[in-house]
């Protein structure tokens, strides 16, 4: 299907420019609002909401008088306009009183609060599909309000309460789980296709971010989406955010006001569109000369009112409309609706501008616009982030790194669209040539440092381990194959609390240990992780790898200047001596058994715990000596059935270690997915805490009852 562009030119109606925030029933304050002066404003419906004396924004959630009669969206169809923009404005503040309980993403759920509203209003949800996407720019919180779990929305991100993502286990209007950004559109693609076989008619909505636009797959999506020309919409949220902590690039032209309507208005009308499509099912048919002119009238009514942004979309093969004010209700219900009633064949993309935190004055003044918040108090924006006397693994990283750097010139950091969520925004601080944002892209990321790799670059790739899955195969083809020495920090390693499933890094420790020329490696504390990056800085012939948790150190001696030193390819340690029984941990599992063998003391048990350091290779001779001077070696790790037990096993076949009395049992994550809750909590339910590692020790040498007084 050809695409016609109608982009805009000038500036965002005043919505979108922050002098107004006014959007309807008056609830949200306006900036200019001076801190210790109480203020009262009217609401439309007759309610009366004060600002806080303390600050920009309420101390008290303000009344939400219609949104308490909405329970599910046909709750909301015969709503006014009017009520609509009241509805919006309630919705967006009991975001943001829910999220300041709970914690989680603010800033994108603010800037969707009118296109949520919007596409409730207009499609039919469950049966019409809308599938959100995530990557910086949409977040799922209104849409869950919305339908029907409004009253769940204090157990947000909390053991046995809400995802915070959508999840199709969740509800039966989150038609597609999605923790992982740019995936909506190949899903979305996918139900159109689906929908079409079944001979069905509902319509099929992705919401995907500018930011989630920098990957790959998207544009896969949609050139695929192009060739079969089934009816879905695409609503790409456009907030010029495509990176954390914010990264803000060069958006398309905003449009003007009124002219941004009217225009918006003309390109979604149903008889120019329906006239096209006809001219050109005609004109296909008759072909030659006739099918060129009906092209050509076709390109020059486009071109009346055309810019830059559309051609790119147009070839693709996706009508393209907009840019559209995502905060203008009057403007997204008539063009969803113009669009929704349309009966002509292919994808639309609807290109919505959007203010990331819109409507939370310290969201909007915020570097990250509030991308991801602690518990907070509405009244002044502050975080309520606990103190500790320990930084982030994330920052202990970044710090060893940046203490390599200074004496390689060669080393540089690449990340993907996480500068904040890796630490690498302190390396690009200090060393702002040598840090590469490449977007969310990891595929590229990877091979863009394997490319670095071949040019006598010393790349270090930082990626969450559950992310670097969406670039295994340059992993093995780009990187491993050609044992060119890249260095992959994979952050969030093992299960990482309130996000759940989606970001656990459970796999990485099997995916990377199977590949021949790969040296894995993980730190039991934060010094090791200084070592283990000096370590990776020093292996120029092979790949390598480490990984490290979600969390904070444990209070250990940091090495002089930050500056850590090599460790041995392939050489563990041990802690403590012991006897018997022998835990060999691997990464920050080795806390655990360090806390199991305190517990077993006092009954008598004296464990010897060893920390293995690397999974490949594994340290033989480490393994060796543990399984013959002791009766039971248990390995321990925060990593799926396959990972270094597995290694351990093998090995240990092979050696004829395991032909004898030797017991060996190895500690992994369950062979299941473990929903999101507190750390503790997963632990538990993992049975990988140090109560559950003394308890396993204590029945495999026969004193069950030490076990049970264990685990009470």
């Amino acid at each position: 299907m050809a695409l016609c562009a109608f982009p805009f030119t000038g500036s965002l109606s005043k919505g979108l420019t922050g002098t107004h925030w006014l959007n309807g029933s008056g609830l949200l304050p306006h900036p200019c609002c001076k801190k210790n002066h109480q203020k009262v404003r009217k609401s439309s419906n007759g309610v009366h909401a004060s600002l806080s004396e303390r600050g920009e924004y309420f101390s008290q959630k303000p009344p939400t008088p219609l949104l308490d009669t909405i329970n599910y969206p046909i709750h909301m169809k015969n709503l006014s306009t009017k009520e609509l923009k009241q509805l919006a404005d309630e919705l967006r503040s009991d975001v943001i009183f829910n999220v300041s309980k709970t914690g989680g993403h603010l800033g994108s759920s603010l800037g969707v609060i009118e296109l949520t509203v919007a596409l409730h209003f207009v499609f039919n949800t469950p049966q019409d599909r809308i599938l959100w996407d995530v990557g910086h720019q949409v977040i799922s919180y209104p849409h869950k309000i919305l339908t029907g779990r409004r009253d769940k929305m204090p157990t947000l991100r909390q053991t046995n309460g809400l995802s915070g993502f959508t999840k199709r286990s969740e509800s039966d209007y989150d038609c597609f789980g999605t923790g992982h950004s740019s995936t909506t559109i190949s899903a979305g693609l996918g139900m159109a296709v689906g929908r079409d076989l079944k001979g069905r008619s509902n319509n099929v909505v992705a919401v995907i971010g500018d930011g989630a636009m920098t990957a790959g797959q998207a544009y896969e999506a949609m050139n695929n989406a192009g060739y079969l020309d089934s009816d879905m919409i695409v609503i790409l949220n456009d907030n010029k955010q495509v990176s954390l902590p914010t990264a803000n690039l060069d958006g398309p032209t905003a449009p003007v006001g009124a002219l941004s309507s009217a225009l918006s208005r003309l390109q979604s009308n149903r008889p120019l569109r329906e006239l096209r499509e006809v001219a050109k099912g005609v004109t296909k048919q008759i072909g030659g000369p006739m099918h060129e002119l009906a092209a050509k009238v076709d390109e020059y009514a486009r071109g009346l009112i055309s810019g830059s942004g559309s051609t790119f979309f147009e070839e693709l093969g996706l009508y393209y409309i907009g840019p559209v004010d995502g905060h203008n209700l009057d403007d997204l219900t008539a063009i969803l609706n113009e669009v929704k009633s349309t009966k002509t064949t292919g994808p639309v993309l609807i290109h919505v501008i959007t203010e990331k935190g819109r409507g939370y004055p310290y969201a909007e003044k915020a570097a990250d616009k509030y991308h991801g918040v602690t518990k907070f108090d509405p009244a002044t924006g502050k975080q309520f982030k606990s103190s500790a006397p320990t930084q982030s693994y994330t920052t202990y990283f970044a710090e060893a790194l940046i203490a390599e750097a200074e004496s390689d010139k060669d080393i540089v950091a690449i990340h993907a669209a996480m500068g904040g969520g890796t630490g690498l925004n302190l390396f690009q601080r200090r060393f702002p040539t040598r840090c590469f944002d490449v977007g969310i892209a990891e595929q590229h990321a990877v091979t863009f440092a394997a490319g670095l790799a071949c040019e006598g670059i010393k790349p270090f790739c930082a990626i969450y381990s559950s992310f670097l899955q969406r670039a295994y195969d340059q992993v093995v083809h780009d990187v491993d194959l050609q044992k060119l020495p890249v260095r992959f920090a994979m952050d969030r390693a093992g299960l990482v609390g309130a996000d759940g499933p989606t970001h656990c890094g459970a796999f990485d420790v099997t995916y990377m240990a199977c590949l021949p020329n790969m040296v894995v490696m993980a730190p039991s504390d934060e010094a090791e992780l200084f070592h283990m990056v000096a370590t990776a800085a020093a292996i120029d012939d092979r790949p390598s790898c480490f990984r490290f948790p979600r969390g904070n150190g444990v209070g250990i001696e940091l090495p002089k200047g930050n500056k850590g030193i090599p460790i041995e390819i392939g050489k563990g340690r041990v802690l403590i001596e012991g006897e018997r029984v022998a835990l060999l941990g691997y990464g920050t599992a080795v806390q655990s058994c360090m806390a199991a063998a305190a517990l077993l003391e006092p009954h008598g048990i004296r464990l010897t715990v060893a920390d293995a350091r690397f999974c490949k290779p594994l340290d033989h001779d480490l393994i060796r000596s543990l399984a013959k001077s002791h009766q039971v070696l248990i390995t321990v790790e925060e990593g799926s059935i396959g990972g270094f037990g597995s290694h351990v096993a093998q090995f240990m076949a092979l050696d004829g270690l395991l032909d004898g009395n030797l017991k060996w049992r190895p500690l992994v994550l369950p062979d299941r997915y473990i929903d999101h809750g507190s750390p503790i909590d997963q632990q538990m339910e993992a049975g990988l805490t140090p109560s559950h590692i003394a308890a396993t020790v204590c029945n495999i040498l026969g004193k069950a009852r030490e076990a049970l007084e264990i685990m009470s």
